[in-house]
């Protein structure tokens, strides 16, 4: 497997978000059946994409776009974000996204602490970021512990929470 981590350009864009969102969507369908939401708007990519300190790469595998992440660089704290991260879907457990991120540890060294989050119900992303890439659960968010920026029409953890992960480095 030849890896390749690339910024992603203006020409990537439409297919990283089409990706995105279908990874996304088919990660919630595969638990809770066909729905008609939207699991990650566009808004909400975009909104991660224009952050201050923002940074989007694509996964390319042998010459195929195969993933992507978004990641929030906090120069001054080193306190840096995954914002999101995929793997194209039906090419998952193939070590893309592991390749992904170790690629984007190397390219920020100077991170003392990384931060993330994914839903309660994906089992398979949670052992990927506890059991494969050492973060650790630091936070259950749910209706008893709610964030505030949390988007009104935010359904993309199925009403069952989310875990946020630290990892430090």
């Amino acid at each position: 497997m030849i890896f390749e981590l690339l910024p992603i350009t203006e020409i990537d864009m439409p297919k990283f978000k089409k990706d995105i969102q279908e990874a996304f969507q088919k990660g919630f369908e595969d638990v809770y059946g066909k729905t008609d939401g939207t699991i990650l708007p566009e808004k909400d990519i975009d909104r991660s994409l224009n952050a201050k300190g923002s940074a989007a790469y694509k996964a390319v595998v042998d010459g195929e776009f195969m993933g992507g992440a978004v990641v929030v660089i906090d120069e001054a704290t080193k306190y840096n974000h995954l914002d999101l991260l995929y793997v194209k879907y039906g090419t998952q457990t193939k070590g893309v996204g592991f390749e992904l991120w170790k690629a984007i540890e190397k390219l920020y060294p100077d991170t003392k602490v990384w931060e993330t989050c994914t839903p309660y119900f994906e089992r398979r992303n949670i052992h990927f970021y506890v059991n494969k890439c050492d973060f650790h659960i630091v936070e259950f968010i749910n209706e008893k512990n709610s964030v505030a920026d949390t988007p009104d029409d935010f359904i993309g953890d199925g009403g069952e929470g989310m875990f946020v992960f630290k990892k430090q480095m």
